[in-house]
């Protein structure tokens, strides 16, 4: 027979329980612990928010933040590794509405330029019609690569490429004469035209090739966050390879795995350099990304951004920026 509890012994054991839960909550738990006993706001609007100066470079006459806004999770594409249910929630926060008051923010903090999808050129449209002046570089990837191009263009793109992924595969597949063909043609459009990449590889064999893009958009993360591809397991080109069942292998958790080889390649190169999954989406805090990629020559980081997440992520790096300035790094800024 189940021994009996008495309310005294039961109000004790269920508060040792609660006290050890207490102890072992998550850090999730714990930041929303933190937040919530501050009274942070979720998103301040722009009209509230204190304004602020981000440093600019060039790509040839375009003049840009060094800081970007990516276009990810405005689009819904959310890299949430294995959780189905994070792309869906991504959409619909992201409503006209909400996507405009980003913008806002991000202008009002110094961020002034945008690198989306081709499907995001309505929204930026309507933002520019009221009065934001946020540039747009477009990443072309929306069906055929010259028809995307020719249309971001139309529609507004003050700059173009060809998406990293797209880049990717069309390297590994040995399409060089045909990337040649798109790179010939971003030329002719008369507007700042790069080539992105997830694989090093796929930089180094545009250069082989002897192509001469105005900028690169390349991938620069650290890699000791939790979900990182283990280091024996990773394999070339796994950003575009699909994920993996096997728990070791690639699964949307990895988009630049050899980031100290990178950084050594994209030295030699003297053209400018967006770097991109600065924070392994979502996995790295800008504090621990920042710094570190500007220093080890980044010339720009293009960072999906929450409206809530944009005052925090200018003032990191604003603080950054004029770290890197006061100590120094060994690539030279090339914009």
């Amino acid at each position: 027979m189940a021994k009996n509890i008495g309310r005294r012994g039961f109000l004790k054991n269920s508060l040792a329980v609660g006290g050890a839960a207490l102890a072992f909550r998550s850090m999730e738990e714990r930041v929303l612990s933190a937040e919530s006993a501050a009274g942070k706001a979720s998103a301040p609007s722009a009209s509230t928010v204190a304004p602020l100066e981000i440093p600019k470079g060039k790509i040839k006459n375009l003049e840009i933040s060094r800081v970007i806004c990516g276009g990810n999770l405005i689009g819904g594409w959310a890299h949430s590794r294995d959780l189905i249910y994070v792309s869906p929630l991504i959409k619909a926060y992201h409503t006209d509405e909400k996507v405009l008051e980003t913008f806002r923010l991000a202008e009002k903090r110094g961020i002034n330029t945008a690198l989306t999808n081709p499907v995001s050129n309505r929204v930026i449209n309507t933002y520019r019609k009221e009065g934001g002046k946020m540039q747009w570089i477009s990443d072309c990837a929306a069906g055929d690569l010259k028809d995307a191009i020719k249309n971001s263009i139309d529609t507004g793109a003050d700059a173009v490429y060809v998406q990293g992924g797209k880049c990717d595969k069309m390297v590994k597949d040995g399409q060089m004469k045909a990337l040649e063909s798109v790179m010939s043609f971003m030329k002719d459009q008369l507007v700042p035209c790069g080539l992105g990449a997830h694989s090093l590889d796929t930089v180094r064999e545009c250069v082989k090739a002897g192509f001469e893009p105005d900028f690169w958009v390349k991938t620069l993360h650290k890699d000791d966050y939790w979900s990182a591809t283990p280091q024996d397991s990773r394999r070339a080109f796994d950003e575009i390879s699909g994920s993996k069942k096997e728990h070791n292998l690639h699964h949307d958790n990895m988009w630049c795995t050899n980031a100290q080889e990178t950084i050594a390649y994209m030295a030699t190169l003297k053209k400018p350099w967006i770097a991109f999954k600065t924070l392994a989406a979502g996995a790295i805090h800008p504090r621990n990304a920042f710094q570190w990629c500007f220093e080890n020559g980044a010339d720009f980081l293009c960072v999906g951004m929450f409206d809530f997440q944009i005052v925090e992520n200018s003032e990191i790096a604003a603080k950054a920026l004029a770290a890197v300035t006061k100590k120094g790094r060994a690539r030279a800024w090339m914009a």
